[in-house]
């Protein structure tokens, strides 16, 4: 019966949201061109939303460029609030890498324009009696990571010479500056997971592992992915920068991996190294 179902069955049969979307346009048009509207046509995919591409760029250039921030978000305020997924569910908001990076003036750029402080960049503000009520509004909330993995105390550091009275009083708390464990891999353990591994066609489809400038292993997806910083667990297992609830798993085999399994906790994709 339902191999003989014709095309205006199946429309009809479509749920009435879907069906009314489907003939809206039509019905617009006509009305359009009977009062003479002569309407503009949607060019931008991203017209009722931020541009990811320039939500990126604001985050990245929150890092120190001062000048493109703020030329970014005096043509958008919005982007002031701009959070980006550097990878695995790295997130980092603009106010949050200028937080880590000791970078005061984009900061209090970025809160002119609406940006959300919140206790990393109280901490690199120096603001003794904001970071101590949060703590004790909070209990062990100094432990928690920023963005990429940097500590409460990290951003205190980044704040200079204004921000040693939070360096201090977070030196006594003891536990400001955890950060990941990674345990230690020899170059010739290292060599074990570098390559290209693949999870379909193209080469956007694929991730390589390599060796980062401080000799950390790292991650990137083709060509134009953001390196990631690999944390080695132990047992052939890693998480990235950012993530540490995420792993990393390789399937090694007489010193060689031939492949990888990235999971957030149940497995989301299996790349398969490349043969070289």
């Amino acid at each position: 019966m339902q191999k003989n179902l014709s095309r205006r069955t199946f429309v009809t049969a479509v749920p009435s949201i879907c069906a009314a979307s489907l003939l809206i346009p039509e019905r617009a048009k006509g009305e359009d061109q009977a009062s003479g509207d002569q309407r503009s046509p949607v060019l931008d995919p991203h017209l009722l939303s931020q541009d990811p591409k320039r939500v990126k760029e604001t985050v990245a250039v929150s890092h120190g460029n001062l000048l493109r921030v703020r030329e970014l978000v005096e043509a958008s305020p919005a982007l002031a609030k701009a959070t980006w997924d550097w990878g695995f569910g790295d997130w980092e908001t603009a106010l949050g890498a200028a937080s880590h990076t000791g970078g005061r003036e984009i900061a209090e750029l970025l809160i002119a324009h609406g940006a959300r402080p919140d206790i990393f960049t109280f901490a690199m503000f120096g603001q003794l009696d904001v970071v101590k009520a949060y703590v004790e509004a909070n209990p062990g909330i100094q432990c928690t990571h920023g963005p990429h993995g940097f500590t409460l105390l990290h951003h205190a550091r980044k704040g200079g010479d204004r921000a040693l009275p939070v360096v201090e009083y977070l030196k006594t708390l003891g536990d400001a500056d955890i950060g990941y464990t990674s345990l230690p891999l020899s170059e010739e353990e290292k060599k074990v997971y570098l390559g290209v591994y693949s999870f379909g066609p193209g080469s956007e489809n694929s991730v390589e592992v390599g060796v980062s400038r401080d000799g950390s292993l790292r991650i990137k997806r083709g060509a134009d992915g953001t390196p990631r910083r690999l944390f080695y667990q132990g047992k052939n297992e890693f998480h990235p920068a950012g993530a540490p609830a995420v792993r990393i798993r390789f399937n090694v085999k007489n010193d060689r991996a031939s492949a990888l399994t990235v999971s957030d906790p149940e497995p989301i994709l299996t790349a398969w190294r490349e043969t070289s």
